[in-house]
């Protein structure tokens, strides 16, 4: 058996647009601050060492007003705007058609996951779509990626896991779990340090097939 798990944002789609929008709303409706750019907020979350409510609202722990004020718009924003990146879909299709067990790892909450994933119509191909929410410690803590191998009853001598992902996290959740890994160049980290690096979707077929 052969599985292959995806990161989300920044690997199967794009959703810098709407997350930016949500943060941005949050920043000018509790703290009157002035808007941030897609590619600060990107930058920020894939930095391995960061306090994002410092960064995103200039406070120190994460408000819990923010949190849930956050989520409500976003529900809404994460479909606004979000697209697959080129070639994710005919992969996905290739994959699937060729009897690879697809799943997804998010540190996303699994609700926004699987709305944005069916908005797009991919959540079909998918056997897991598992977030943050569903794990005591997300990315790069392996459990996520347990919980998946699990699901399938993976078999260390009979089968074959890979994560594919564009941020360090992803790529030390493989490690931590003991699985092959790839880092995606096409999403928000164009500059990723990895034994397998991948320059678009169609490269995941040549490496899993």
């Amino acid at each position: 058996m052969k599985i292959v798990i995806f990161d989300m944002d920044g690997t199967l789609l794009d959703s810098k647009k709407d997350i930016t929008i949500s943060i941005n709303y949050i920043r000018k409706e509790h703290y009157i601050l002035a808007p941030l750019s897609e590619e600060f907020v990107v930058q920020a979350i894939n930095m391995d060492v960061r306090n994002l409510p410092k960064m995103f609202y200039e406070t120190e722990v994460y408000q819990e007003k923010d949190r849930v004020a956050f989520e409500m718009h976003y529900a809404n924003q994460c479909v606004q705007n979000p697209y697959l990146y080129d070639g994710i879909k005919s992969t996905l299709e290739s994959l699937y058609a060729s009897g690879v067990k697809l799943s997804v790892a998010t540190n996303a909450p699994t609700p926004f996951a699987k709305r944005m994933l069916s908005h797009l119509k991919v959540d079909c191909l998918f056997d897991v779509i598992i977030g943050a929410d569903k794990v005591s410690a997300s990315k790069p803590d392996p459990q996520m990626i347990h919980e998946i191998l699990n699901y399938y009853k993976y078999d260390t001598q009979t089968d074959e896991a890979w994560m594919i992902g564009d941020n360090s996290k992803d790529i030390d959740s493989a490690n931590n779990a003991g699985i092959n890994s790839m880092f995606a160049t096409w999403g928000f980290s164009p500059h990723g340090e990895n034994e397998t690096l991948i320059h678009k979707p169609e490269e995941i077929l040549e490496k899993v097939l």
